[in-house]
């Protein structure tokens, strides 16, 4: 361990360092820029192999130091002097950044991007003076190491929700099962950036339905995104007291039917509008095709909860290796957990065996969606 607690850098973890950077190096040379300068959060865990978490503020979404990467391949991280001891033990520690410090009272740091690399700098932050740039491209292929890192997230996570789900009862509130929820992800180190429990009408009336005062009768949902080693997962789960209403157990199944289709679907080259119009034919297969309408049916993750969503119009193109998370939603009823697409092969990484499974069969190949815990 180094004195930080980290643990050293693998050979596997410096390949995927030298890969970032050469596909860095390749984005420069395209940009025809000076440097890039990365201040979101994403990025810059993505940059570093998911070492660094240079995040105070849980709702930011850049960072409290910024990497600058030259064209002449010397890498910098620029922080303000207070954070640097901090940034060089705890998460700089091993890697092959040259920090730039300066006054926290004097300025923001943007101005020596420019006395180190120039005036011809791309960042991914806009800002005067600088060339706003979109990395999210950038960020796909996933790297073995990578996918090895997102599933060790996903059956964490997925752990954390079986084991919150199983211990509600009812007369527990929206915002006690939360805490719980935060309180069993933070134990692992791992941060919630996305918090959605609701309990019985609230589920059926809203789709982002945030904790608010409701109190569990006879339906619970845990609805949750989750970040660890910059890497996020996503996954939603029910739990019925009772004898479940025939049309809410109906609407499960439809859902489960959308996302295996969804999932089918998911293979390297396919556009947002085919995955849409996947979920579009699924949607009326099922007898409500407005549905669609009232909630978006999700898309690729992996360093944030979404890097796009499928869209009628939408020209983005699936990767080889990339994470994905889908989200059907009927009323009252959703699928939705993550998935790796690797070797043109569909990897559920938030499976939940002890919980209800529904089996979906397409094309000789079988796809598993949650269904509802019965209590």
């Amino acid at each position: 361990m180094t004195s930080a607690g980290k643990t050293p850098l693998t050979p596997a973890e410096r390949s995927e360092l030298e890969a970032k950077h050469a596909r860095l190096a390749a984005f420069i040379a395209e940009q025809d820029c000076s440097a890039i300068l990365l201040s979101r959060h994403e990025n810059i865990a993505w940059a570093t192999a998911g070492r660094v978490e240079a995040r105070v503020a849980l709702g930011t979404e850049t960072a409290v130091c910024s990497l600058l990467i030259t064209r002449a391949g010397k890498r910098y991280y620029i922080a303000p002097e207070n954070e640097g001891p901090r940034l060089a033990d705890e998460e700089f520690a091993g890697l092959d950044f040259e920090p730039i410090l300066y006054p926290w009272a004097t300025g923001d740091g943007w101005d020596l991007a420019h006395k180190i690399a120039g005036p011809e700098i791309a960042s991914d932050t806009p800002q005067p003076g600088f060339y706003p740039v979109q990395l999210t491209a950038l960020r796909t292929p996933l790297l073995p190491t990578e996918c090895d890192r997102f599933r060790t997230l996903g059956a964490a996570v997925a752990a954390s929700t079986t084991r919150q789900l199983q211990a509600l009862t009812p007369g527990i509130t929206e915002d006690e099962i939360a805490a719980r929820v935060a309180a069993d992800l933070f134990a692992q180190h791992i941060t919630p950036t996305v918090l959605l429990m609701a309990a019985d009408e609230r589920i059926f009336t809203y789709k982002h339905a945030v904790p608010r005062t409701g109190v569990l009768k006879n339906y619970g949902m845990i609805n949750l995104c989750a970040r660890r080693s910059g890497m996020v997962i996503s996954i939603t789960r029910f739990v019925y007291f009772g004898a479940i209403p025939a049309e809410l157990a109906a609407n499960f199944e439809k859902a489960a039917r959308i996302d295996a289709a969804l999932l089918h679907a998911t293979r390297a080259g396919a556009t947002s509008a085919e995955l849409y119009a996947v979920a579009a034919q699924g949607y009326a297969d099922a007898g409500v095709p407005d549905e669609i309408k009232k909630h978006h049916q999700g898309g690729p993750c992996g360093y944030v909860e979404r890097d796009w969503v499928a869209t009628p119009g939408g020209t983005q193109q699936v990767d080889a290796v990339q994470g994905f998370a889908w989200n059907p939603s009927l009323k009252g009823a959703k699928a939705e957990d993550t998935a790796l697409l690797s070797g043109g092969a569909i990897e559920i990484l938030t499976a939940t065996p002890e919980l209800p499974v529904i089996e979906t069969e397409l094309g000789g190949s079988m796809y598993r969606s949650a269904g509802v815990l019965l209590r």
